[in-house]
C-alpha cells in the first residue's frame, strides 16, 4: 500500500490566489481514480526552501492524499505535469510513502 501526497500552492507565482475550480477539478479527478481523498485545507501548511544562501522562499499549500495498492510511476509523472500546468508552477511536489494499514 502507498500513501501519495500532493502539495498544492494556494497562490500562483505572481502571488494571486489560485482559482477554487483548480482544486475542485483536482479533487474530482483523484476521487474518480482512487475512490477517495483526504484534503488538508483548514489551515494552510507553509512550505519553505532556500533558493540560495541568502534567500528563503515560502508557499502556503494544501495537501491532498490518496491511498493506492500499487504505484504507477508513469501515471504520476504525467499527472504531476498536468498539475504543474494547471497551477502554473515550475514544480509540484508529489511524494509516495509506503503504508501499512493497522
Amino acid at each position: 500500500m502507498h500513501l501519495i501526497q500532493i502539495l498544492l500552492p494556494l497562490y500562483d507565482n505572481a502571488a494571486a490566489p489560485q482559482p477554487a475550480e483548480l482544486f475542485g477539478k483536482t479533487r474530482e479527478e483523484l476521487i474518480g481514480r482512487f475512490g477517495g481523498l483526504t484534503a488538508y485545507t483548514r489551515a494552510p501548511a507553509k512550505g519553505l526552501w532556500q533558493e540560495d544562501a541568502s534567500t528563503t522562499m515560502n508557499d502556503d499549500i494544501v495537501i491532498y492524499e490518496v491511498m493506492t495498492e500499487s504505484l504507477d510511476n508513469a501515471w504520476w509523472h504525467t499527472y504531476r505535469g498536468i498539475l504543474e500546468q494547471r497551477f502554473r508552477q515550475e514544480a509540484i511536489i508529489v511524494r509516495a510513502l509506503p503504508l501499512t494499514l493497522l
